[in-house]
């Protein structure tokens, strides 16, 4: 198992990397396959990544008896983790069927829908600022592995930074920043007219069914009572084993009720994300970053279309940011409405029940009314290796930081947060 689990999770990044990050193979591997699942890490490095240009698929070999593990790649989703013995018939996926426009299509327009005249050049030179920022790369200041930051204040790109390598184009795994861009297509899906009902999951929705009860609200607020296959946000058999999404999610029992305990899990985001699909099954999530400018962020799907949109999509710092400005526009784009009046306020309002720890959590983004030096209205989401979206709406301000953290060197949010504040006005 770890070895099939091994080459899946290498082909798929090797995959990613290449077609929506714009990395080279070197730099796949030295940041995207470090630092990653135990029980898969010393494995990684002795398998082979087959790259065939032409086709944008790689393969990668596992055992002399089986057929290799398989990712290929569409320029609408991104890269599909095919299951094992699968064979190219013909076909194509039911990602490979969309259409979208080509990444970087709306470049040459004004900032924030393209990267023309995004910075302001005034407080770019602000020292003390820019020296904060620099530090932000150095393991001794906050932690980490830091490979980008872009502060927005006021709507404009006030300090921009990148690792050798990466660029403002250069995408990145979200990991489960992605749940919050999940929450968002929910208000999306809502504000286009498109009503979920109050029983979201079709599969449940049978007389007897105990998880009849369990809401899109549950599923956002990590509330929905039910076990899965591992505590936290682990969801092996999608993320590594290409299982199917919806048979993968649906199967799980309750033990408890809804609304009464908090558990972190990916399949919570998943099955929310499977609702508004299924309310709305030709609005998708490209749909919503592409109307936002974020025509660089890609959300992968399963081999059968589902999105795995609670860790699977990739993008870049900036079209992070741009969803960051969304949430301080109060949900308007360009003077449209893109989210639901209130939409804001229903994400940040802790209803449900709390995590322990430093941070409390709304529906699909963390908050951080608890940490020193930092408003009590900020609100963030959060990623596996240091992905952050901290969102100021008091100080007009949206902090992204992207990074390749290990479990032992973490990048302190909370304490660069509270510095970036002080060099703001």
């Amino acid at each position: 198992m770890d070895l099939a689990e091994a080459a899946g999770y290498k082909a798929q990044f090797v995959c990613s990397g290449l077609w929506n990050g714009n990395k080279t193979l070197a730099d796949i591997e030295a940041d995207e396959l470090t630092g990653i699942y135990p029980h898969v890490a010393p494995i990684v490095p002795t398998l082979k990544a087959e790259i065939d240009e032409a086709a944008h698929q790689v393969s990668v070999a596992f055992a002399d008896d089986m057929p290799p593990r398989v990712a290929r790649h569409n320029r609408v989703t991104g890269c599909t983790s095919m299951p094992i013995g699968w064979t190219n018939d013909g076909r194509r996926l039911p990602a490979e069927a969309l259409e979208r426009e080509q990444p970087g299509s709306a470049d040459s327009l004004a900032w924030p829908m393209g990267d023309a005249d995004a910075s302001d050049p005034r407080i770019m030179m602000v020292t003390p600022f820019d020296q904060l920022v620099e530090s932000a790369f150095e393991a001794k200041a906050f932690g980490g592995k830091t490979s980008g930051v872009v502060i927005v204040h006021k709507g404009r790109i006030v300090q921009e930074r990148y690792k050798p390598g990466h660029d403002m184009h250069t995408a990145q795994r979200t990991w489960s920043v992605a749940k919050s861009m999940a929450g968002t297509y929910v208000g999306f899906v809502r504000q286009k007219g498109f009503n979920i009902p109050d029983s979201p999951v079709r599969e449940w929705n049978v007389a007897g069914d105990p998880r009849r009860a369990i809401s899109v609200d549950h599923l956002l607020r990590m509330g929905s009572g039910l076990t899965s296959d591992t505590a936290g946000a682990r969801t092996d058999a999608v993320y590594l084993g290409a299982g199917e999404v919806r048979q993968w999610t649906t199967l799980w029992p309750m033990l408890h009720q809804p609304g009464s305990t908090f558990r972190y899990a990916n399949n919570d985001i998943l099955l929310a994300t499977l609702a508004a699909r299924d309310a709305a099954p030709d609005l998708h999530p490209h749909q919503m970053f592409d109307a936002l400018g974020m025509t660089r962020t890609w959300a992968e799907t399963d081999w059968q279309g589902n999105y795995i949109l609670s860790s699977q999509v990739w993008t870049t710092a900036r079209d992070m940011a741009r969803m960051g400005l969304l949430y301080l526009n109060d949900g308007t784009w360009n003077g449209q409405r893109v989210l639901p009046a209130g939409w804001r306020d229903y994400v940040t309002r802790a209803s449900g029940p709390q995590p322990e720890g430093p941070f409390g959590y709304g529906a699909s983004f963390w908050l951080m009314n608890k940490s020193v030096g930092v408003p009590d209205d900020a609100f963030a989401a959060f990623g596996n290796r240091g992905q952050y979206l901290v969102i100021i709406p008091s100080r007009d301000l949206v902090i992204v930081r992207r990074g390749y953290d290990t479990d032992a060197d973490r990048f302190d949010v909370a304490k660069f947060t509270a510095e970036v504040l002080k060099q703001v006005r």
